[in-house]
């Protein structure tokens, strides 16, 4: 069982989650407004990451799933994705 304060530091990581993941919409989608050669590599790109993202959720949920671990694997699914998102803002940046 998760410590009660685990919840506050996982509803955080959440909210950066939710504000970085807004940043990189809002730059994927002026990128795409284009509509150039890089708006489709990065329409192409952007598949991509979400299909591995969601394979890699699939296979750690699994893991928690098969090791009774399951309580625990919420905090790192949002540490996954935040990591991605932050990688994904700071190459938009460019």
């Amino acid at each position: 069982m998760m410590h009660p304060l685990a919840f506050f530091s996982l509803g955080m990581d959440m909210a950066r989650l939710g504000l970085d993941a807004q940043a990189v919409v809002a730059e994927r989608l002026t990128r795409l407004a284009r509509g150039d050669l890089a708006a489709g590599i990065e329409a192409s790109l952007m598949m991509s990451e979400k299909a591995l993202a969601i394979s890699e959720v699939n296979a750690r949920l699994a893991t928690a799933a098969a090791t009774g671990r399951l309580d625990t694997v919420g905090a790192d699914i949002v540490r996954l994705y935040g990591r991605k998102v932050r990688a994904n803002r700071t190459r938009l940046r460019c």
